[in-house]
Order: C-alpha cells, then sequence, then structure tokens
C-alpha cells in the first residue's frame, strides 16, 4: 500500500472483511466489521497472509472462561502493512512492512531491558481479548457488537490495530509468507533451542511433538549441532518430515511395548537426553519429558499451553539430582531485535524454512486451515488474505 491509499483512510473507520469465531468449535463466519482508528500508542495494519497456529485452536475450541470469549477474531501470526499509526508512534510509519506478534517488547521496562527476561511487564495484557493500554476494542460488527481480539494481534482480517509493542518492523527482502512464520510457532521453536536451552555442539536433544513448534526446535538444535535428536510423535509420517529438520530418530510411544518413552530415550542416550522439548501441551507428556532427561545436567524446556490446565508434578528427588524445568513464552526472543536476525539467518540460508509451509489457501477458504491441521496433515497453512486461488 502506497502513503497516498494510507492517507485516505487514516483516522477513519474501516470496513472490511473478517473471518468471525463466533461459537466454539464451529467454523468461522465470514462477515464485514467496522475497524476503528488506531489510538495513542497503536498501529493500524492492513493483513498481507496469515497462517494458522495451534494456540488458534486452543481458544477456538475453548468453552471456559477466562479463554472462551466469543465472538473473537482469531489469528496471530501474520504480516502486513501499516495503513495507520496513532499519537506517539514514531518506529513505524504508513507504508512500512511489519509483524504483529504476540509478545509485547516496550524497550522500556525492567524486564525488556534485562537479558534475562522478554516478558514486557509495562503492557500487561491480562484478559487475551482487548487492547492493553485501555481494555477496549477497535473491532465491531455491523450490528454495533464488539467482537474481541487474541492474543493482542487478530490476524484473521483485512485490517487489525495492534499496540506498538507489538509491532515489529521487517526488511522487505524477506518473502511475505516467510517473514509469516516468524512471528510465532518457528520463531518460539528456535529460540528455545538457542537462547533458552542454549543447546550446543555434541548434544543429545529429544523433542516431544513434531508440529511447526517442535521441528523447529529440531532446526535450531541441527544448527547447533547436536549430534542426535529425537522426535517423539504418535504420527509416524513426521519422522519423514522431521529428517528435513534434522531429526535423528523417531520414538512413537504406541509403539514402545512395556517400556516407557523415557527407557527408550534412556537406552538410545546412555542415561538420558541433554536437552528435553515438551510441545505438545499435555502434563503427563511434560512429566515425560523430565524424566527423559539425563541426571547431573538435563534440561527440559516446556514451550506447550498445559490444554486442560493440569498441573506438573515433579520427584523432588529427581530435581535434586541436578536436573531443571523451565518455560518459555516465544522462545526467550525480544521480537524487536531478535526477529530481524532470523530474517537475515533465512535470507543468508542458514535457515530451513521453507518446508515449514507445506499449503496454501485464500482468505474464503480459512476453515480448510482448521481442517488440515486437525487431520495432521499441515504444518503451516498459509492463508492469503486478498489473493485468489
Amino acid at each position: 500500500m502506497d502513503n497516498k491509499n494510507a492517507s485516505s483512510t487514516a483516522g477513519k473507520i474501516i470496513r472490511c472483511r473478517a473471518a468471525i469465531s463466533r461459537i466454539p468449535g464451529k467454523p468461522l463466519v465470514m462477515e464485514e466489521i467496522e475497524v476503528d482508528p488506531p489510538k495513542a500508542g497503536e498501529v493500524r495494519i492492513k493483513i498481507l497472509c496469515t497462517s494458522l497456529c495451534h494456540s488458534d485452536v486452543t481458544f477456538w475450541r475453548s468453552t471456559q472462561p477466562p479463554m472462551a470469549v466469543f465472538p473473537r477474531i482469531l489469528g496471530h501470526e501474520a504480516v502486513g502493512v501499516v495503513e495507520s499509526v496513532g499519537g506517539g508512534v514514531e518506529e513505524v510509519r504508513e507504508g512500512d512492512l511489519v509483524l504483529p506478534v504476540f509478545q509485547g517488547d516496550c524497550g522500556e521496562c525492567r524486564d525488556c531491558k534485562s537479558p534475562k527476561s522478554n516478558i514486557c511487564s509495562k503492557f500487561v495484557n491480562k484478559d487475551n481479548q482487548s487492547m492493553p493500554r485501555d481494555g477496549t476494542n477497535r473491532f465491531r460488527d455491523l450490528k454495533g457488537e464488539v467482537i474481541h481480539n487474541v492474543l493482542n494481534v487478530s490476524s484473521f482480517t483485512q485490517y487489525t490495530v495492534v499496540d506498538v509493542t507489538h509491532v515489529v518492523k521487517i526488511t522487505p527482502d524477506i518473502p511475505l509468507d516467510i517473514a509469516c512464520l516468524l512471528s510465532c510457532g518457528v520463531s518460539t521453536g528456535l529460540g528455545a533451542a538457542w537462547k533458552v536451552a542454549e543447546v550446543e555442539e555434541g548434544s543429545t536433544v529429544a523433542i516431544f511433538g513434531l508440529g511447526a513448534v517442535g521441528l523447529s526446535v529440531a532446526e535450531g538444535a541441527r544448527i547447533r549441532g547436536a549430534t542426535r535428536i529425537i522426535g517423539v510423535d504418535l504420527n509416524p509420517e513426521k519422522f519423514e518430515t522431521g529428517k528435513k529438520f534434522g531429526i535423528t530418530d523417531f520414538i512413537n510411544p504406541a509403539t514402545c511395548g512395556d517400556k516407557t518413552v523415557s527407557q527408550v530415550i534412556k537406552e538410545m542416550t546412555d542415561g538420558g537426553a541433554d536437552y528435553c522439548f515438551e510441545c505438545i501441551g499435555l502434563a503427563s507428556v511434560m512429566n515425560d519429558a523430565f524424566n527423559s532427561s539425563r541426571e547431573g545436567w538435563g534440561k527440559t524446556v516446556i514451550l506447550g499451553v498445559e490444554m486442560h490446565g493440569s498441573p506438573i508434578s515433579l520427584n523432588s528427588i529427581e530435581i535434586l539430582k541436578g536436573r531443571s524445568v523451565c518455560g518459555t513464552f516465544f522462545g526467550g526472543l525480544k521480537p524487536k531485535s531478535d526477529i530481524a536476525t532470523l530474517a537475515q539467518k533465512y535470507l543468508d540460508k542458514e535457515l530451513n524454512l521453507d518446508e515449514f509451509i507445506t499449503h496454501e489457501v485464500s482468505f474464503h477458504d480459512i476453515n480448510k486451515a482448521f481442517d488440515l491441521l486437525l487431520e495432521g496433515k499441515s504444518l503451516r497453512c498459509v492463508i492469503w488474505i486478498d489473493k485468489q486461488n
């Protein structure tokens, strides 16, 4: 979008199409909505393409508060162009290519300034359904009903409004579909391997769940020089896919016989993996990952959000033996600085990201993306907002 077109809508309400989730687990409904102009500290973005992350499916299926809030616009992996900015916004301007990201990065609070954290403590959006600064919304349907946000982004729409702390400017040299991947899942996995676990050359890694996040962990571990990368998944087809990202061994828990997964991994690694990653979101699998780590220094990184809200129960004696557990949002990455690094690594052909995109659909066919993910057929399905089939 050029500045002439952008200025014609700046400060005005925009009518556009959005895919709205109105009933838990039911197909999204394509409707015309109204999108307000950005307020101070906000950016209105024309979405070019978006993709479906499993976290969106979790919100879509939710039937209990606080996650079950409807109607709402899902979607949080996307790339777009700045249409207009609110007061006080200086780091991006009309026409810039940007990623909206769920993880805030104000650059001012103690946490954002510290290398130890990427959890912004200045703008904390606790409800995940409105704007972080004032708790209001920028979407309405044509009957005037408020449509709620999700994860500070809401990208299943032609236009969205995002706080500037959740906006990252990105080089226009990178393909749009690849840029889209960097706004959540792929960055999360890469960061978990590089910044959280700090996988080193010659180490052994076990990854539980070989979706896009798990495979991006594998890609990160491969680049870091891990000699053995074990993938654990119930879908045997994931092994062939995983080989493209560095998976060297595969375990299907359903075919382990009388042995537990942790027993199998300990036998394969002479005592346990140096690093274990849980990328599913089940407390039982988190325990499996922990029990598969090596005594003395084994580290387990939890990336999955426990889908039932169940707590983790760990044997304190096993922790005293030197094992550790930590969690991470967005792989410990600081969006404003680290995403640019990932983009450059892709452009320098150091990162294998093209293989993550398995399907593409038009905005009109967005529900096909849900079908493909639920059927286990896709890693990432890119949804082109204005491109026709």
